[in-house]
């Protein structure tokens, strides 16, 4: 899988699902929407995502039913997946991080956590892919190490390495090539297509690209060997289908040459593919196998030499045996080593403490008690005792004998009190495995400590009962706007505080009124930042006592900035809705009244101007007939405006009472100004 898969985004919501892509494409990273489960589950068929942002509610299949199908397919199993839930019952969330989920976020979310998150699930998937390929690349080495430390015959194990390296390094050719000292010619001793190959010699002459190696000892690979001006002398003799790309690696032998890795491929070899690595490390390990190969035959020839100082060291050995009792009352364990480690003499605490007997240990030699990867350190320090350096307190990692094999750390002592008179080094040493792995334990408690305070979100300060700062949190700093070293050990608590705000809160966590003497929780008020600013928290404190004895104070604080800038947008957000909720509930009302008034208005209209018709002018009831349509005309304006209403207006009337202004809330405002 690479990073440049998509994230598979799922929601069914439409404006969550925008506010997503928005956020991930402001981020830069490439996304694929469905708008539902079954899209989900249709797509993951065809396709792994590098990674799934999933809303857990949506209609059938929900989100819980594409987790499991995500889990459950083999492709992507290791897939992350961020669920997306606007949930509050932490049994949503926990039912899905049992289904699989690697991390969850509440909606409505921040763009900045989501991609943070995101990007870290990312990262993480990362490293689980670099393990898995260097997993791989050890398990390789592990094969070709052991075959060239295997007691087969060496050349067909030579054939194992380069066809095992040709196969992963995906090359055409692979071939061992070593180089006497003369520099001339040069051996093919093994060949990846070729088994029944050996010792071919060739012309170094001719091979240009062989001669820069043994002569720097650098990797060289060469994309286009045609190309390429190395080859400029010896152009006009490379076959026609000669291989096109070429990669030297140096075999390399306490950093002089023997010879060279050969890899040729007909299409080019990357210089830092992790190929390529693998093959500088075999290269070494075939470096060893060969030298290995060589002084085989003299290491035989020192058997007798090593037999005879076998002999001598028996000599040697009866000249401590008047020191004998002292080394078996002793709590340490203590053994005798002539100048090449070989064990002369153990005592009973000794042999206890390795669980071997004292045969055993007179046949072993100390480099056999201690593990190999410590062989480097050890055989430093045999080779100090000849200057005359006899180290003390060294720990070493041993294996105790049968039946346990129980790894033990020993510390080991070194003394030169025997060397004048037997030429042998004293050697004490104790368990000190107990008191390492609690040390051990307590540097990891700490550093976990340590990375937990400078993660928290909050800002945490702490100080000693002067009230200089001890402690100034990675959060402090970003709150206060100071750098940790301006502040820890060189400023007092109280210029963190405004007016005398630290001498109030020192009181308080003395009371008892909030959270019982030593505590204080809950509190809110006020910091002091660096460039002056106030700055609004929510604070809870504590003394820190040690033997019942105050000792310091720690304090944490949460920023209340953006809560209370939410908090103040929410009431404004509120303050509007109860206006226009109120508005539409008077156009509402308005407009019913308007339309209710407006069917008796036109009765009595119809009927005035009926009874102005018919009455003689002379008659007193054409007046009052008159004044009635008027006045219902003046009454149907009156409606009309009401109709027109739109928001609410008022004016004075009597005392302090206000009522609404009919002209200002229908826009028939004579006064007002049409711009």
């Amino acid at each position: 899988m690479s990073r440049r898969d998509p994230v598979l985004v799922v929601d069914d919501d439409a404006v969550s699902r925008q506010m997503l892509l928005h956020a991930l494409a402001d981020a830069g990273i490439e996304t694929v929407a469905v708008t539902s489960g079954a899209e989900a589950l249709a797509w993951l068929k065809a396709s792994v995502p590098a990674l799934v942002l999933l809303d857990l509610v949506m209609p059938p299949p929900d989100g819980y039913v594409v987790l499991s199908a995500v889990r459950d397919d083999r492709r992507t199993q290791d897939v992350p997946v961020v669920v997306l839930t606007a949930l509050d019952a932490d049994e949503d969330v926990a039912r899905a991080f049992e289904l699989g989920a690697d991390d969850f976020i509440r909606k409505p979310f921040r763009p900045a956590e989501l991609i943070a998150r995101i990007r870290g699930q990312l990262r993480i998937r990362d490293y689980v892919d670099a393990l898995a390929r260097k997993e791989h690349d050890a398990k390789v080495v592990l094969e070709l190490t052991q075959a060239l430390a295997s007691t087969l015959d060496f050349r067909n194990i030579l054939f194992t390495v380069v066809r095992r390296i040709a196969e992963v390094a995906r090359v055409d050719r692979c071939s061992i090539v070593l180089v006497r000292d003369s520099g001339d010619v040069g051996y093919v001793v093994a060949a990846s297509d070729d088994k029944e190959l050996r010792d071919l010699p060739i012309d170094l002459g001719k091979y240009p690209e062989i001669q820069r190696v043994m002569r720097t000892g650098d990797v060289l690979v060469i994309d286009d060997a045609k190309a390429h001006p190395l080859f400029d002398i010896v152009r006009a003799e490379l076959p026609e289908n000669a291989f096109r790309s070429l990669a030297l690696l140096p075999i390399l032998f306490e950093d002089k040459p023997l010879g060279v890795l050969f890899l040729r491929g007909r299409q080019p070899v990357a210089p830092h593919t992790h190929e390529l690595s693998l093959a500088r490390t075999v290269a070494s390990a075939t470096a060893i196998a060969l030298r290995n190969a060589r002084i085989l035959q003299s290491l035989r020839d020192q058997t007798q030499q090593s037999t005879f100082a076998r002999f001598e060291a028996e000599r040697r050995l009866k000249a401590l045996q008047r020191y004998a009792d002292f080394f078996h009352s002793t709590a340490d364990g203590i053994i005798v080593v002539d100048p090449d480690g070989h064990i002369l003499f153990s005592n009973p605490r000794a042999q206890a403490i390795t669980g071997r007997t004292a045969e055993d240990l007179e046949k072993a030699n100390l480099a056999d008690l201690v593990d190999p990867r410590e062989h480097p350190l050890l055989e430093e320090i045999r080779a100090g005792f000849a200057t005359g350096s006899f180290p003390h307190m060294v720990d070493f990692t041993v294996r105790r004998g049968e039946p346990e094999h129980e790894k033990l750390i020993l510390s080991f002592s070194f003394s030169s009190v025997l060397r004048e008179e037997s030429g042998a080094v004293l050697v004490s040493f104790r368990d000190v495995t107990t008191e390492r792995a609690t040390e051990a334990e307590l540097t990891k408690t700490k550093e976990f400590l340590e990375r937990v305070i400078e993660s928290s979100v909050d800002a945490i300060v702490s100080a000693d009962m002067e009230g200089v700062v001890l402690l100034f949190n990675r959060a402090a700093e970003r709150i206060y706007g100071y750098d940790a070293k301006e502040v820890v050990g060189a400023m007092n608590v109280r210029a963190l505080y405004p007016d005398h705000n630290a001498e109030q809160i020192m009181r308080l966590i003395h009371a008892k009124e909030h959270g019982g003497p030593g505590r204080l929780e809950g509190y809110r008020t006020e910091v002091l930042a660096k460039d002056g600013s106030r700055i609004p928290v929510h604070l809870s404190a504590a003394l820190i006592f040690e033997n019942g004895v105050p000792v310091g104070s720690v304090g944490i604080f949460t920023d209340l900035r953006e809560r209370m800038r939410m908090e103040a947008r929410l009431t404004e957000a509120q303050e509007e809705l109860r206006a226009r909720e109120k508005q539409a509930i008077i156009a509402e009302l308005a407009g019913a009244a308007a339309h209710e008034l407006n069917q008796p208005l036109t009765s009595v209209l119809g009927y005035a101007e009926l009874i102005c018709r018919r009455i003689d002018d002379a008659s007193p009831i054409k007046g009052a007939a008159a004044t009635i349509r008027s006045e219902a005309e003046r009454m149907a304006e009156i409606v009309r405006k009401i109709g027109k209403i739109t928001r609410y207006e008022t004016k004075s009337y009597v005392g302090a009472a206000k009522i609404i202004d009919l002209d200002r809330s229908s826009g028939d405002d004579p006064n007002r100004v049409i711009g």
